[in-house]
């Protein structure tokens, strides 16, 4: 029987952890919530339902969970975001390959629940992730705030169909108040790799995704949810280059 860890970084998911660290309880062996000084009853919460929590310092979305792979006890991690919990099918299904488990990493099928509504379509389902993996064989890697799991060459990796769910935002409102935080987020990242603003990207970029998720994606199929997260989607797009522009200008 493979042993494994469930991971999870936190700030202040108060509202979040119980849902996220219950639905992990039944498939790892121990559970490492790596907290950067949580406000709020994060970690008391966590800590009541067994995990090991340790606060460490937040310098990325990258940078946080790879320290968070070298406090597992284990080779095999299951990475959860505080609002993410595993689906009773995936749960049942994890129980029957913890004795076999024969690839290195496994992509799951992640459903996100946006404003009430579950989003099937817009290139947001199934959204595969990475979350269970070899961390010999597997780092986080990505731009801020946009992590992935990028394994070794030669490593064998394999789909599970089944969902993680992903309860994102309650109202359209904090969708809003978290693009502008990502938006600057991604901005800083492009600024420190040497990135440049263009003129023409914040409109080429921002038309583009529009495009992209409500037709060849198919959005219009999920409604005026649909619709509303193709036109976010530009709307953050078109941020992350604006917040670009001027970073650069302040170094000039």
């Amino acid at each position: 029987m493979t042993k494994i860890t469930g991971v999870v970084i936190s700030y202040n998911e108060q509202d979040n952890i119980v849902r996220c660290l219950e639905s992990l309880k039944p498939v790892v062996d121990e559970i490492v919530v790596i907290d950067s000084f949580s406000q709020d009853d994060t970690v008391t919460l966590a800590k009541a339902q067994g995990a090991r929590v340790i606060q460490h310092k937040f310098e990325g979305h990258v940078q946080q969970k790879n320290y968070a792979l070298s406090q597992c006890q284990t080779d095999y991690v299951l990475s959860l975001d505080a609002d993410e919990c595993l689906s009773d099918r995936l749960i049942s299904k994890l129980h029957k390959m913890k004795s076999h488990l024969d690839a290195d990493g496994y992509f799951f099928h992640r459903k996100n629940k946006v404003a009430g509504h579950w989003i099937r379509y817009s290139g947001w389902y199934p959204d595969k992730k990475l979350r269970l993996f070899n961390r010999l064989k597997g780092k986080w890697t990505g731009q801020n705030p946009h992590d992935k799991v990028e394994m070794i060459k030669g490593t064998k990796i394999t789909t599970v169909p089944c969902d993680i769910l992903h309860y994102t935002f309650e109202t359209k409102e904090q969708h809003r108040k978290q693009i502008d935080y990502f938006s600057t987020i991604a901005a800083q990242s492009m600024a420190e790799s040497g990135k440049k603003f263009s003129f023409l990207k914040p409109y080429l970029s921002s038309f583009g995704i529009w495009i992209k998720m409500m037709i060849f994606r198919t959005g219009f199929l999920d409604g005026s949810i649909g619709w509303y997260l193709a036109k976010e989607s530009a709307r953050a797009r078109y941020l992350k280059y604006k917040k670009l522009e001027r970073l650069n200008k302040s170094k000039n």
